[in-house]
């Protein structure tokens, strides 16, 4: 009989370690949605909604083998697993991947498809009705959505607030920043950076409402729409006993350099809750190919243990179709909008996955 494996949560590392370990466990996928969604790409979708038939991936057509299980983890102790609907797992090996939570209409949490697609839909059609548009956050998230806001609808007044001095917070060269502001400049993309806002709007955040708030500098920017483009949140609330003991002051799991959790001898973390790296969905994925590779020598008895190595700064941001700018591995400083558009920005990696639900 071959080895359990339950993976809590079906985003970009729990999926895939799911996928890769079809072969050779009895897999249990849980998550409470019906469909993996492909949230690299929201923003497309919110400017352009045809793209929503595109970025939804239903779980039924992950595994072979094993199962998906429509559900949500309540509490996690040790291999210990309870589920919204009572059910009890406790597998061989327990991979937690639960994510992060951050503002729609860029993730959904819980929600399913349906309630998903309808939402972005609300959210264009607000977006479309607007004439000026603020967006709070010049981080990666931000920035793409500004340069998808302005690709598409280059009449609207689009405007990036944040409390930092510069776009891109991270351990990124200052090359990539300077190259960001030029292309936003180019767009017409506004940015008021340096000094936090005295209140965030009132408003519903991608909902249609006039909004005005102030900078500490006393700055005025008035919208008819806002997006919050900040906060990520570990999705660790489930966890009890030692694995809550596992977390740090800002809620990640602490893991070893085989992304085990600490104190655990079969529970592991990947993706946005371990502090393994940072939050980035392309991080996600490279945790989970190393995972399922260490778990298949575990459960085969076959092959060598490896040990997870941090990899250097690297990030692609597209500022809509044709534009945007990265620093990338074996790329020699800045790269330019003609290869981050043919890596990420046309396409927004959806092929990645679709071969993956194909079972």
């Amino acid at each position: 009989m071959s080895p359990s494996v339950v993976v809590i949560g079906g985003g970009y590392g729990g999926y895939k370690v799911a996928k890769a370990l079809d072969e050779v466990a009895d897999v249990t996928l849980v998550d409470p949605s019906d469909a993996f969604l492909h949230n690299v790409a929201s923003w497309r979708a919110l400017v352009e909604p045809e793209w929503l038939d595109r970025i939804f991936f239903p779980y039924d057509r992950l595994l072979r083998h094993g199962r998906f299980l429509r559900d949500r983890a309540v509490e996690v102790d040790g291999r210990r697993v309870t589920l919204a609907s009572g059910t009890r797992l406790e597998p061989d090996y327990l991979v937690l991947a639960t994510g992060s939570y951050y503002p729609s209409p860029a993730k959904w949490g819980d929600a399913d498809s349906a309630t998903a697609r309808a939402g972005m839909r609300t959210s264009h059609e607000a977006l479309r009705g607007a004439g000026r548009v603020l967006v709070v956050g010049a981080g990666p998230a931000g920035l793409e959505l500004a340069g998808e806001i302005k690709s598409t609808f280059p009449d609207k007044r689009v405007t990036v607030a944040d409390r930092a001095a510069d776009v891109l917070p991270g351990p990124f060269d200052q090359e990539l920043r300077e190259e960001l502001r030029r292309q936003l400049d180019k767009l017409g993309v506004e940015l008021v950076l340096g000094s936090p806002l005295r209140a965030l709007p009132p408003a519903e955040p991608a909902t249609s409402a006039a909004v005005s708030v102030t900078t500490e500098d006393g700055e005025e920017l008035a919208a008819d729409i806002w997006f919050r483009c900040f906060g990520v949140v570990p999705a660790t609330g489930y966890l009890r006993g030692t694995l809550a003991e596992a977390r740090d002051e800002a809620g990640y799991l602490r893991v070893d350099d085989q992304l085990r959790v600490h104190g655990q001898e079969r529970v592991f973390a990947v993706g946005d809750i371990s502090d393994a790296e940072r939050n980035m969905a392309g991080l996600a994925g490279i945790q989970a190919d190393f995972l399922a590779a260490n778990l298949k020598v575990l459960i085969t008895g076959d092959g060598e243990l490896g040990r997870y190595q941090v990899n250097p700064p690297m990030i692609g941001v597209p500022l809509g179709p044709e534009g945007g700018a990265g620093q990338l591995p074996g790329v020699d400083g800045v790269a330019g909008p003609e290869l981050i558009s043919n890596i990420k920005g046309r396409a927004m990696l959806v092929e990645m996955h679709t071969e993956n639900f194909a079972a």
